[in-house]
């Protein structure tokens, strides 16, 4: 195994970070210069895997030269800049002194997030790649690329491996050949949970939130139950929920002021990788790139028609390839018909799209009482037949799925995040009427029209992808991209003292040019309140001396009760009963966080059936159990038989995936095709067959005089001797 080289990107990655921080004073240009990182290095890998698989050299020799000399380069830039007196050597005091200047609150937030991370990147490491979907086609695709030294389409059953789309399977792909196995695979959707947490809190002070805020936001995304069960595992939702607030990070910084041409490339090309990834990122990826262009219009038209015609450029060349080979395959970009008529909704009614917007509701909102949850099921029946809307019509609903299901249970299929989801929805429903009373009164527009875009995005959602029993995974973007919003209307309801309305800058990034002095805030009125005001809050605003960048100089705002000192003693009932919310909440939803790490199915630190107390063929078994023996079996006869082509006939949903892992070394090719234009092997051209399916449908792929046995549903085929 080549493990060591699986570090090239992730040092890739921390270079290119260092070497793109802002040379100008930004806003958190740690956080963003890991996402511009993230950008950059997700494109290339994407665009590497496009144009290797163009010359058909997508093998381990040629992408480790590749790897070393990105990180060869990326060193020699770092270094330089360091030399020329750009970096910036004070990144830790920065932290030390935000961790001073951190409350009680914020700190024991940060605890538990470190220890819940920690516990993911145990729990992904230890475990094997065991998810469902990631057996039947998210991994099996990435063994036919290996064999093949391309990404060219091919003959299966399992059409989701050719259609479905691929971006995160791209960055697999180089760890597989990098690494020569699977075992690091988990970590990119744990290493993409996390940056999704970091962008979606410097959102939250893009937004003019507060420190705490941002804590908080980033609470809300690591404590969701099914983001901490998808960090370990090798799904591809936290993938695209990054790449969704990656590109709403980079557009709030460019509101403002005209865009850069660089600053462009990174908006079109995390756009590309957002459509890569996941088409359902796309319908807020896209809303929120059209937001950007409308604010670049008030900046001369012509420039910003140029500026879309970049990021469409930039978009398309990462995700144009794959979208092409879709287009000349299916005849729509979208992939193969039946599953866009699997996923999209064929209704568009207003009655059936709040039918389906009460059902994913209900999904994403369950609570472990079941009275509660079928109280709200039966509801939304009820509802529904008022309507003249079937809950379980096929148009608006997944094939074969029938509403209600249950998800509360912490399940990486269809956990529920109750406490989370409700955080995102009163803020963001809060901050689009009234958020002048939460945030500073300049950025009262901009919070504003950030939570119109998140409506705009789950109003979108819920019009066009039809309710299915696994649909919270598909939403968790709109969780992240909600997140900062909840971040910001929870803190409102904490109390906090004055020093709490004063901005606390950190020391300017070393070298580039400088805005100025240093904040210097306005003192605070001295002596009695004026008469006629003693009951009335008196706002203190702090300003900069000098003008300097919008994001730079956010004011914050604490409304103060005149003659009365701030925090518990000046708290109303109101206030009281907020933070009691607050504080339940937040004990909940730690809570669940960190229950989903250590008992979650189909992965668990503790308790029966950890992951310590199997063997890594039964972690990889967890969701079927009952197959292992049976997989085991037939590949011990086929390998003893020595075969070294093995044609494969097996279902729709069937498990592709274990017989990669059984028989290292072979070649495996489907008996069947979906593709039109792509036929299948020959039986007669295999040395072998394996079959997962029916006894009669196996039958009819064995050829003459071949002997067949079966265990179930899964056997193989072989040739009399």
């Amino acid at each position: 195994m080549l493990v060591p080289l699986g570090v090239l990107p992730a040092a890739t990655y921390l270079l290119v970070a260092y070497l793109v921080r802002p040379r100008r004073p930004t806003f958190a240009p740690v956080r963003l210069a890991l996402a511009r990182a993230a950008v950059l290095v997700g494109g290339a890998a994407a665009l590497l895997v496009e144009g290797l698989s163009a010359l058909h050299a997508l093998t381990t020799p040629v992408l480790v030269s590749v790897w070393s000399v990105a990180a060869v380069s990326a060193a020699t830039g770092a270094v330089w800049r360091y030399r020329a007196g750009h970096g910036d050597t004070r990144v830790p005091a920065r932290i030390r002194l935000a961790w001073s200047r951190a409350g009680w609150v914020e700190r024991i937030l940060l605890a538990v997030l470190s220890v819940q991370i920690l516990a993911e990147f145990v729990l992904a490491l230890a475990c094997p790649p065991n998810n469902y979907d990631s057996q039947t086609y998210h991994l099996p695709r990435i063994e036919h690329w290996v064999v093949q030294h391309d990404i060219a389409l091919y003959a299966t059953s399992i059409d989701r491996q050719v259609a479905m789309s691929p971006g995160a399977e791209y960055l697999l792909l180089h760890l597989r050949l990098l690494t020569g196995a699977d075992s690091w695979y988990n970590l990119v959707q744990l290493c993409a949970g996390i940056g999704c947490a970091l962008l979606a809190s410097r959102i939250t002070g893009q937004l003019g939130g507060s420190n705490r805020a941002a804590v908080l936001t980033a609470f809300v995304v690591v404590s969701a139950p099914m983001v901490a069960l998808e960090s370990t595992s090798t799904q591809t939702d936290l993938v695209v929920a990054l790449w969704v607030i990656a590109v709403a990070t980079l557009v709030l910084d460019e509101l403002d002021r005209r865009t850069s041409p660089r600053n462009i490339a990174l908006i079109g090309a995390a756009t590309g990788l957002t459509v890569l990834t996941k088409a359902n990122g796309a319908l807020a990826a896209v809303p929120l790139v059209l937001f950007w262009l409308v604010a670049q219009v008030r900046r001369g038209a012509r420039r910003a028609l140029g500026a879309g015609v970049l990021a469409a450029v930039l978009a398309l060349a990462i995700a144009g390839p794959y979208l092409v080979r879709e287009w000349v395959q299916y005849g729509d970009p979208r992939g193969a018909p039946n599953q866009r008529d699997l996923i999209s909704m064929q209704r568009h009614d207003p009655a059936a799209v709040l039918i389906n917007a009460l059902r994913i509701g209900q999904g994403a909102l369950q609570i472990p009482i079941a009275g509660v949850n079928q109280a709200a099921a039966t509801g939304i029946d009820q509802l529904s037949r008022a309507l003249g809307v079937d809950p379980n019509d096929q148009r608006i609903t997944f094939w074969g799925s029938k509403f209600p299901t249950t998800t509360w249970m912490p399940d990486e299929d269809k956990a529920s995040f109750p406490v989370e989801g409700l955080l995102v929805l009163c803020g963001a429903g809060v901050l689009l009427f009234r958020p002048k009373r939460r945030v500073p009164p300049n950025s009262a527009t901009l919070v504003r029209g950030y939570a119109a875009l998140f409506w705009l995005a789950v109003l979108i959602y819920v019009a066009t992808v039809k309710w299915q029993p696994w649909g919270n995974r598909l939403i968790l973007y709109l969780l992240v991209l909600g997140a900062p919003l909840a971040g910001i209307w929870v803190e409102s309801l904490l109390p906090r003292g004055a020093q709490a309305a004063l901005p606390q800058p950190g020391p300017l990034p070393a070298g580039g040019p400088r805005p100025g002095p240093p904040f210097q805030p306005e003192p605070l009125p001295v002596g009695p309140p004026p008469a006629g005001t003693a009951d009335q809050p008196v706002e203190v605003v702090t300003r900069p001396t000098q003008p300097t960048t919008t994001r730079l100089a956010l004011m914050t705002t604490q409304p103060i009760r005149a003659g009365a000192r701030p925090g518990w003693s000046a708290a109303r009932p109101a206030r009281i009963a907020g933070t009691a919310f607050v504080t339940l909440a937040l004990v909940l939803g730690g809570s669940a966080g960190l229950l989903s790490v250590g008992y979650g199915w189909p992965r668990r630190l503790v308790g029966q059936d950890s992951i310590f107390m199997e063997t890594e063929m039964q972690a990889r078994f967890q969701r079927r159990p009952q197959w292992q023996a049976q997989y085991e079996w037939a590949a011990a006869a086929v390998r003893a038989r020595g075969a070294h082509r093995v044609g494969l006939v097996e279902g729709y949903d069937d498990w592709e995936y274990p017989w990669w892992l059984l028989l290292p070394g072979d070649e495996l090719v489907s008996l069947r095709s979906l593709q039109e234009g792509i036929p299948p092997a020959r039986p007669e051209s295999v040395d072998a067959i394996l079959c997962v399916s029916s006894v009669r449908l196996c039958r009819v792929y064995a050829p003459a005089g071949w002997t067949m046995r079966m265990r179930g549903d899964i056997g193989y085929v072989l040739p009399t001797r």
